[in-house]
């Protein structure tokens, strides 16, 4: 009886300190993109909260009501319904290539627009993607060896979200879903030949998709040799860079950044780690780094303790997501990754991201109720 107390309250004690931390995250994302985007959004709407604003009432809010939710829904219907969601998000992916569902006046096609509601569907197949691929290798355990019933299978799934990603086009987004995806697999259990082929293939295939298209090819230019061209190509990493060393140790002041007074592009999206370092410097950047290291090492810790498979490979993709994601986009940041545009969790402006984060947390903490 003693030691079932015991376990209960270390599972309290883990669920605790795993929500203090996501939502102490989170605040420090407001508190941040209220600044990085004060200048840009009084300069495009006049208000020097409209972006914060719009993150709370179009991200937090809604992603707080499904945080709650999904808290009550049993993880098991998630999986039971895993097929379901995964072509729902397959559905949501393709209307973007609908023009009746477009957001006016963008190139890009990423976002989808329904009832005057802007989304982002693949924020939303990131989750579905990891909801499915878990509860279809714990389904298929027995064969994910197997090249016929393991291997194929898998690189068919991926390929379907990979094309309607690479279309929009969003390669940042498509690396970050290959790499969870890749992630999930070789916790999985993936034979190890297979994962490397498959690794090796989609390097040739990033490859192609680099050199087939300029600006691709520019910022990997522009990352081998950044002081090469600082007025053109290489323009956005060296004010990015120009930020981060004005940071200095202890930063320059919460609300005191330079470059976003229209120097640096993208100051409230994956720019905003500079601004971040910009502002409150060297030893709060890093500080915010080892939180969310913390966050992320405290997920994998509850894959690497459950004796559930689905739960196991949730969170593998889970903490794989916003891990990843952080690495891409502050190792952009101070120039030791290529740009690839992909946002910072919990910073970044993007209502659908914070929603799908908030979501994927809610599913997460009724995993760890016993």
């Amino acid at each position: 009886m003693w030691r079932k107390h015991k376990l209960s309250s270390s599972s309290i004690d883990q669920n605790t300190s795993l929500i203090i931390i996501f939502f102490v995250l989170i605040v420090f994302g407001f508190v941040m993109l209220s600044s990085a985007s004060s200048v840009i959004g009084y300069t495009n709407f006049g208000d020097n909260y409209y972006y914060l604003k719009h993150q709370l009432l179009y991200g937090f809010l809604p992603g707080l009501f499904l945080f709650f939710l999904c808290l009550k829904i049993p993880y098991k219907l998630w999986q039971k319904n895993a097929v379901k969601i995964f072509l729902a998000s397959l559905v949501l992916l393709a209307l973007v290539f609908i023009p009746a569902f477009q957001l006016k006046n963008n190139p890009a096609k990423s976002w989808l627009i329904i009832a005057n509601f802007s989304l982002q569907p693949s924020e939303i197949a990131k989750l579905a993607l990891i909801i499915y691929l878990s509860a279809w290798f714990t389904k298929s355990k027995n064969h994910i060896k197997s090249f016929s019933h393991g291997l194929i299978p898998f690189a068919i799934f991926l390929s379907i979200v990979a094309v309607l990603v690479t279309l929009e086009p969003d390669i940042g987004t498509l690396i970050v879903i290959v790499f969870i995806a890749y992630a999930i697999y070789f916790a999985a259990g993936a034979k190890i030949k297979h994962f490397f082929s498959l690794l090796a293939i989609s390097g040739v295939v990033l490859a192609g998709l680099i050199i087939s298209a300029p600006y691709r090819f520019n910022r990997i230019l522009t990352f081998l040799n950044p002081a090469g061209n600082t007025q053109d190509i290489g323009y956005h990493i060296n004010q990015a860079l120009l930020a981060v060393g004005s940071g200095g140790i202890f930063g320059l002041g919460l609300g005191q950044s330079r470059q976003k007074f229209e120097y640096l592009p993208e100051v409230a999206g994956d720019s905003i780690f500079a601004i971040i370092a910009e502002e409150i410097g060297f030893i709060f950047s890093l500080l915010f780094i080892i939180l969310l290291i913390i966050f992320i090492a405290k997920i994998l810790k509850i894959s690497q303790n459950s004796p559930d498979e689905f739960v196991k490979l949730f969170t593998v993709g889970i903490g794989s997501w916003i891990g990843l994601q952080s690495l891409f986009n502050i190792g952009a940041m101070i120039g030791i990754l290529p740009l690839t545009g992909v946002p910072l969790p919990f910073v970044s402006f993007g209502g659908t991201a914070l929603m799908a984060l908030m979501a994927s947390f809610g599913i997460l903490i009724n995993m760890l109720k016993k």
